[in-house]
């Protein structure tokens, strides 16, 4: 079906609206009032309604016949058909012998394939006039009374085209539904059927059955009487009109009984487990529907998982201050994606403490209960994890949605590569733009089939039930990401997965795969392991993450006074590059208490206020410091001379690009900042106040709310809500000790 049309509006001319109930009468009042038509005319059967939508207003003028109201119509006029869903054939039969085919038709039926059916039949074929529809909104009271010119705003109205559905008729039904307010998307009628079979249609025909049952029930009236407000919630939709849902789940009578059919195996599987005790397998239902519930909240509108608010938030921080206190830095990030993956591969229950609870681990978390992991919290960073072993991931019902993670997108890929079913992996406009190529050329030639768009991003279809095999790999560039997507995929792969790095990463996948207690070797910069191999469960204890840490080991050195003790940091040696090029700076950084936590290296780290010193950035610390550049470029930026990297291209496909994007906003603050293509030259200065943008990108957010301490004037951050995706809380942690930031609405 073509969807081009004219880039006129398509407006309507006269509007009738046929049955004039809740939903006719509410959409004649809001037509009217916000003056989307030459005219409003109700027609209605009964002539109290009629008489009613006079007195209320609710319609310009009525129309007791409908044969005389449908012969005033021409092009560009539409009629709405507002009558019951087993009405809708008669009502058709009508409008065929008395308009013509200029005239658009649409309905508001909650029933689709019945209502395409019955067009069918009576026009012979689809008319390209007719678009139906369904707005998804209501109300506890009906009739024309109950009209209101607000129900549609906000609320979805489903239109469902067919192939013969004219795209000008379309436009102006489409147009008509968003004048009101409404938000208008498209499902095939099948589709629409089976999606409000599950999510409308089954909840009635359970609140119905459950007050029919209670009601039958000995010492009912104490059952009612004292019923707590969940059972007033769930069952208030059994005050509904029974008439109407009755021929609703007549209409919809195939996919409600599919649905059926499928919850009553759930329903039959908790009380098997109630009776017998099963408390393992009541756990993952309720924590797999707890979490779901929240998941389609932030999918449905690409929303982040912490925060339901999709308005945009800036940083507004008061210049100078110091950094003094001691506090603690949350979960490493990388280290909590990884603990999510190993711990639902592993065999065993895996318990997490310190796991981060940010935007990206959490998407990452929720991949994996889509398809089919027991995972319990998270609960001030604590996760019990119930693994499944190598093959007992399920396929999850849809794409997975991971948000804004790079990270998880990129080692699911290599996770999901060579599993038996087919899988999408999806993600947030940002993360849609990332390129993916780096990962799926590879895997490609271990024997995955992988489509990406394209420009090689994302949304990723892996195609399911294709065997890998090891390869010998030699990486490009130096990438944790890469490296460990593809050691992922070698755990279910023949033989042997060997890579070569150019210069070393972070390590924490094979410390963690030998945690895991699954073998992996390490010879000459070349890492090995054998798949088919097996995961156990352990115990994890994620530490405080040093690309989060990095931003205040910035602040207190370039903040005079400062002196800041950050606890329980990890300080991989693939990841403490921040610390070294800091102290060639001439920072004065204490590593204290060093010890091991679950494999991983651990101190505490003291920072004092020092003068610094630029430098030019020693090419073997720029892959263990690669997502600390944007504080480390404020540091430079507070240093005497000139500080200059190189060989940091990656630094241009993170979450933006994070050399042009600092270079801007350095230049905003005062800094001469001159951008490279890998890498930027620094020459330290006064930093000014100004206006800078973060483009979406967290480490950019946080670099310039540092920046303020040493700058003359406030400085403000545009579109800071990202941050939540690796340090949520950092405006009120930064606040606690001392820098004068104000996280603020835009």
């Amino acid at each position: 079906m073509s969807r081009k049309v004219s880039e006129r509006q398509v407006g309507v001319g006269r509007l009738l609206i046929v049955g004039l109930g809740l939903m006719g009468g509410s959409l004649a009042l809001a037509a009217r009032r916000r003056g989307l038509c030459r005219e409003v005319i109700g027609y209605s059967r009964s002539e109290t309604t009629l008489a009613d939508a006079r007195r209320l207003h609710v319609v310009d003028r009525i129309e007791a016949h409908l044969p005389t109201a449908l012969s005033e119509l021409r092009a560009g006029d539409l009629v709405v058909i507002g009558v019951p869903t087993q009405s809708v054939p008669d009502i058709l039969a009508e409008i065929r012998c008395h308009t013509d085919s200029d005239v658009t038709l649409t309905d508001v039926a909650s029933v689709k394939g019945s209502v395409v059916a019955a067009a069918q039949r009576v026009y012979g074929t689809m008319p390209p006039q007719f678009v139906p529809g369904h707005p998804i909104a209501g109300s506890e009271r009906s009739g024309v009374g109950a009209a209101r010119a607000d129900l549609y705003e906000r609320h979805e109205v489903i239109l469902t085209p067919v192939a013969e559905t004219d795209p000008v008729h379309l436009e102006r039904v489409r147009n008509l539904w968003s004048g009101v307010g409404a938000q208008v998307s498209e499902l095939t009628p099948a589709i629409h059927d089976q999606v409000l079979a599950a999510t409308s249609h089954l909840p009635h025909m359970l609140a119905f059955g459950l007050v029919d049952t209670l009601a039958e029930m000995a010492r009912s009236q104490e059952i009612f009487r004292y019923a707590a407000g969940g059972f007033r919630d769930f069952t208030r939709i059994a005050g509904s009109d029974p008439v109407m849902w009755r021929d609703i789940a007549l209409a919809n009578g195939e996919a409600l009984v599919a649905v059926f059919d499928r919850f009553e195996a759930q329903l039959a599987a908790l009380r098997a487990a109630i009776a017998s005790g099963d408390s393992d397998f009541l756990t993952g239902i309720f924590t797999r529907a707890q979490a779901s519930r929240r998941h389609f909240e932030v999918m449905q509108e690409s929303k982040p998982y912490m925060s339901i608010s999709t308005k945009r938030s800036a940083y507004r921080v008061a210049p100078g201050g110091s950094l003094t206190g001691d506090i603690r830095i949350p979960g490493d990030k990388s280290i909590s994606h990884r603990a999510i993956m190993l711990g639902a591969l592993a065999e065993g229950v895996t318990r997490v403490q310190g796991f981060l609870e940010g935007e990206d681990s959490l998407a990452t978390l929720q991949a994996f209960r889509d398809m089919g992991v027991v995972i319990e919290g998270p609960d001030h960073g604590a996760l019990v994890i119930h693994g499944v072993g190598m093959t007992g991931l399920k396929p999850p019902a849809g794409p997975l949605y991971l948000g804004n993670s790079g990270t998880s997108m990129r080692l699911l890929t290599g996770l999901l590569a060579g599993q038996g079913f087919a899988v999408t992996l999806a993600g947030d406009e940002s993360l849609s733009r990332r390129p993916m190529r780096r990962v799926t050329e590879p895997l490609a030639r271990m024997g995955a089939q992988i489509a990406a768009t394209a420009a090689g991003t994302p949304p990723l279809a892996i195609a399911g039930g294709h065997p890998l095999r090891g390869i010998r790999y030699d990486l490009p560039i130096a990438s944790a990401q890469v490296k460990s997507c593809l050691l992922l995929a070698g755990l279910r792969a023949e033989g042997e997965t060997d890579l070569l790095e150019p210069a070393p990463t972070r390590d924490h996948t094979e410390r963690m795969l030998r945690g895991f207690q699954y073998p992996v070797r390490n010879e000459g910069g070349r890492i090995r392991l054998t798949g088919g191999g097996k995961l156990v469960a352990c115990d994890l204890q994620v530490p405080g993450d040093i690309s989060s840490a990095a931003f205040f080991l910035v602040g207190a050195s370039i903040a005079p006074g400062s002196d800041l003790t950050l606890r329980g940091v990890g300080v991989n040696p693939t990841r403490d590059g921040v610390v070294h090029i800091l102290r060639a700076m001439g920072a004065d950084i204490e590593l204290l208490n060093a010890r091991e936590v679950g494999g991983e290296p651990v101190a505490d780290i003291r920072v004092r206020a020092a003068p610094l010193k630029g430098i030019a950035i020693p090419p073997h610390l720029v892959a263990n410091a690669i997502d600390e550049f944007p504080a480390l470029f404020i540091a430079a930026a507070c240093a005497e001379g000139i500080t200059v990297l190189t060989g940091a291209e990656e630094l241009r496909v993170k979450e933006s690009d994070r050399i042009q994007a600092m270079a801007d906003g350095l230049s905003a603050l005062g800094i001469d900042a001159q951008p490279t293509p890998d890498g930027i030259r620094i020459l330290g200065g006064t930093l000014g106040a100004g206006t800078v943008e973060s483009h979406g990108d967290h480490r950019i957010a946080m670099a310039f709310a540092m920046a303020a301490l040493r700058a003359t004037g406030t400085v403000v951050i545009h579109d800071c809500n990202n941050v939540l995706t690796s340090f949520p809380g950092f405006p009120q942690l930064a606040s606690g000790v001392g820098l004068g930031i104000v996280e603020v609405a835009e």
